[in-house]
């Protein structure tokens, strides 16, 4: 939602995802999901919040919701609980690009300096395939 302040999200999407419970099966993973798709622009380095969960959704994988999972789901309710105002972009200064590589994923965050400090413009993260499934 655009405001005076800059790019904000919406705070009825991100408090949709922390009033959500754990997921308990593969349907409600999924609904999770596609609400943090929706989101994804204002969570940093996603990919790797994420990536516990992401190992469920594998159709080899059977359902089962760990202590790893419980971690990345409470740490992404208390990102969405103060998610970051972005910047809107002036076409005439410079942007700049911070990559961060895991192995689980890629993320950046593409910034612009204004007032002295950089400001987030959007935050974009992947995560990479397993190299298992790229062997044979």
């Amino acid at each position: 939602m655009l405001s005076a302040r800059g790019i904000e999200a919406n705070r009825d999407k991100c408090q949709a995802v922390i009033d959500m419970r754990s997921p308990s099966n593969l349907k409600e993973l999924q609904r999770l999901s596609g609400r943090l798709v929706a989101l994804s622009r204002f969570l940093p380095r996603l990919g790797d919040k994420i990536s516990p969960m992401t190992k469920l959704l594998r159709k080899a994988s059977a359902f089962s919701w760990d202590e790893p999972c419980e971690k990345a789901f409470m740490a992404l309710k208390a990102a969405l609980a103060t998610p970051p105002i972005l910047t809107r972009p002036d076409p005439s200064r410079p942007l700049l690009v911070y990559l961060v590589v895991s192995e689980d994923a890629i993320s950046s965050v593409l910034v612009q300096e204004k007032e002295g400090t950089q400001a987030p413009v959007y935050f974009v993260s992947r995560l990479l395939p397993d190299l298992e499934h790229h062997i044979f």
